[in-house]
């Protein structure tokens, strides 16, 4: 018995002597939770770096339509001096953020120098009342 004692005694300090050096660095920071959380709460966001340097938006447009829907336009640019192809979606809310399940499937758009082109979304039910539109470099 006062054996055990001794094994778990020497166990516990080794354990408590080897812990302490384990640590990484920056290993107790806090998550920094805004960061990922824009496509919550933007209506526009530009997904990759490169997409981020290339496009942009000059303006949304949002229309209800008779039956309720809601109808979104998005004039994107180019803000660079070469052709460049983006791929842009977007996925509806209902008023308090969350998906419908409605989310249109990725589209493809070709973008010369410095060009701007209106893109549209209809929401396929009446329940949304928020959107956002996502813009990635095409795959």
């Amino acid at each position: 018995m006062k054996r055990n004692r001794i094994i778990c005694g020497i166990l516990l300090l080794t354990a408590l002597a080897v812990l302490p050096g384990c640590r990484t660095e920056g290993a107790w920071k806090p998550i920094n939770t805004n960061k990922y959380n824009y496509e919550s709460n933007e209506p526009f966001v530009l997904m990759d770096r490169s997409v981020q340097r290339s496009v942009t938006v000059t303006g949304l447009q949002e229309t209800i339509l008779e039956d309720g829907r809601l109808e979104v336009k998005a004039n994107v640019r180019n803000r660079v001096n070469r052709r460049i192809q983006v791929q842009i979606s977007c996925v509806f809310k209902n008023e308090n953020g969350f998906s419908t399940g409605d989310e249109t499937p990725w589209k493809t758009l070709i973008l010369t120098e410095a060009e701007q082109q209106t893109v549209p979304f209809v929401s396929a039910n009446a329940q949304a009342k928020k959107y956002t539109i996502r813009v990635r470099q095409a795959r």
